[in-house]
């Protein structure tokens, strides 16, 4: 990778960092579910009318908009305002590459190794002793519902695989148009039209600032820089630096929140991002299992029909023997004549 990809790809994961510390200033103007209809309603537009048509079929817009904006996003900004801090929910969210990778068993047959099965598990403990720490000190609900939000975001992951976008910033910009409706909808139901017109009535700059930010900066440029990566360098490549966004929510959230980070919450965060790291980084048994086949195709490719290997066409020094560059060409079949009618 690239020095310039390279800061790239630590820009976006500081980027999605800071966000949670830019949600938990918006949700001191906002409602959270207004606040979340707002974030995609900036998203959505005026760029919607700058990415071209959607590259999808619109039924994996409107389910990944459903689960990621609407579930996902509305969980996450309801905990953080119910008391979940920023740095913590950075760091719970992470718990979704466990659960893509037991809806990937269950829906994609996309069975985990050892060493996954090993990470989910080290990765549960950290979510058990980030649960005891919080339950000790904060509401225990907000907790629960930063959870819920990573498993929704699981789920968003693998239909957003199955849809399998070309174009990660189109998907993103036309999947930010779904939850805008919707959201508004919950808002005014659980939230009140008093206090979302009271918090429409009296913004400022502040308030404004963290809408733009957390739509523009974190959504559209996080998500389509994120893309741009992932079609120049491999997954595995590119996957490790979301294992940085909580060193980033963490750090911001103590820098400028004021935020305390415990002992046991140092010792949540080592278990939970080693977990996700093995859960990431590790092929699962399916891609083992396609890896070892193509082994063992080209093994077979390489023999002899008596089953002996192929001797090989290099000679000592390496090069190609002049047989190999002077092959004799193939007979041309006779002609056959057939007759004109």
């Amino acid at each position: 990778m690239r020095p310039s990809h390279l800061l790239l790809a630590v820009l976006v994961a500081a980027v999605w960092g800071v966000n949670f510390t830019v949600v938990e200033i918006g949700l001191g103007h906002f409602p959270p579910l207004l606040f979340s209809a707002l974030r995609f309603l900036a998203a959505a537009l005026p760029a919607v009318f700058l990415v071209g048509r959607p590259k999808v079929a619109w039924k994996w817009i409107a389910g990944v908009g459903l689960v990621l904006g609407v579930a996902k996003f509305g969980l996450v900004f309801v905990g953080m305002d119910a008391g979940m801090p920023a740095g913590l929910s950075s760091l719970v969210l992470q718990i979704q590459a466990v659960f893509t990778a037991v809806i990937a068993a269950a829906v994609l047959g996309e069975r985990p190794s050892r060493v996954q099965a090993l990470g989910m598990l080290v990765a549960v403990a950290g979510i058990g002793a980030a649960a005891v720490d919080e339950g000790a000190s904060g509401p225990l609900g907000a907790f629960v519902m930063v959870v819920g939000a990573a498993a929704a975001w699981g789920v968003s992951n693998v239909l957003t695989r199955k849809a399998a976008p070309p174009d990660a910033l189109n998907f993103m910009v036309w999947v930010s148009t779904v939850p805008v409706l919707p959201l508004l909808a919950l808002s005014l139901l659980t939230e009140g039209p008093a206090d979302d017109l009271a918090a429409l009535r009296g913004l400022d700059w502040q308030g404004a600032g963290t809408i733009l930010f957390v739509a523009w900066v974190s959504t559209v440029f996080g998500f389509g820089a994120w893309g741009w990566l992932l079609r120049r360098h491999p997954a595995s490549t590119v996957a490790p630096f979301s294992l940085l966004v909580p060193v980033f929510g963490m750090s911001s959230a103590a820098l400028f929140l004021g935020e305390s980070v415990t002992v046991p919450r140092w010792c949540a965060a080592a278990l939970l991002v080693g977990g996700v790291a093995l859960t990431t980084l590790a092929p699962s048994r399916r891609a083992a299992g396609e890896a070892g086949m193509a082994g063992m195709a080209a093994t077979a490719a390489n023999r002899t029909p008596d089953g002996s290997d192929a001797p090989d066409a290099r000679g000592a020094s390496g090069a190609p023997d002049a047989s190999d560059t002077q092959t004799p060409p193939a007979r041309r079949p006779e002609p056959t004549l057939t007759p004109r009618r």
